[in-house]
């Protein structure tokens, strides 16, 4: 199949968002399938979806997608249209993060200036904590390590019994056995 002209990427991007907006309202894809079917016998508006679910066939005059198909067909618009827009958000907070960090470089550049310069006091402390923000910024500080012991490192005592645990796992956990169904 040839690749889509632009304006009719442009229709698919409009279904797609339809689609997404569609399945937001709370319609099951089988309805979403019908309501942007290019075919009207199936469309429940009655009339064409430009470049809807089945476009293909409409224009040739085949049959229209079984549900099946159509389901098949919705899912796969919102899981693509959903991953543009996480795509186009992920791209977004590297812009702002690269934006944040050109702002620390021109505040870093005055406070280092006047701290290696003046020996100023609070121009020393103004350049760590534009370090620290940009560390944090960009993710270049380790996690800290956090390890849990018991009373003078060893390890913690549990003082309860195997029924205990089971009666505490049935209540939380209602497949499993014993717990209620």
């Amino acid at each position: 199949m040839p690749r889509p002209t632009k304006a009719q990427r442009a229709a698919i991007a409009r279904r797609r968002a339809d689609a997404v907006e569609l399945r937001l309202a709370g319609a099951d894809p089988l309805t979403v399938g019908r309501k942007l079917a290019a075919d009207p016998a199936i469309n429940s508006d009655g009339v064409p979806y430009p470049f809807g679910y089945g476009h293909e066939s409409y224009a040739r005059r085949r049959p229209a997608p079984d549900d099946t198909t159509l389901v098949r067909s919705v899912n796969r618009d919102v899981a693509d249209a959903l991953d543009h827009r996480l795509d186009a958000a992920l791209a977004s907070v590297e812009e702002l993060r690269a934006l944040e960090d050109a702002r620390l470089d021109r505040m870093f550049m005055v406070a280092y200036r006047r701290a290696v310069r003046d020996g100023d006091l609070l121009a020393i402390d103004r350049a760590l904590r534009i370090m620290e923000r940009r560390a944090r910024l960009l993710g270049l500080d380790q996690p800290a390590r956090t390890e849990i012991t018991g009373q003078g490192g060893g390890p913690i005592e549990v003082d309860t019994t195997a029924d205990e645990l089971a009666a505490l796992i049935a209540i939380t956990d209602p497949t499993s056995a014993g717990g209620p169904e």
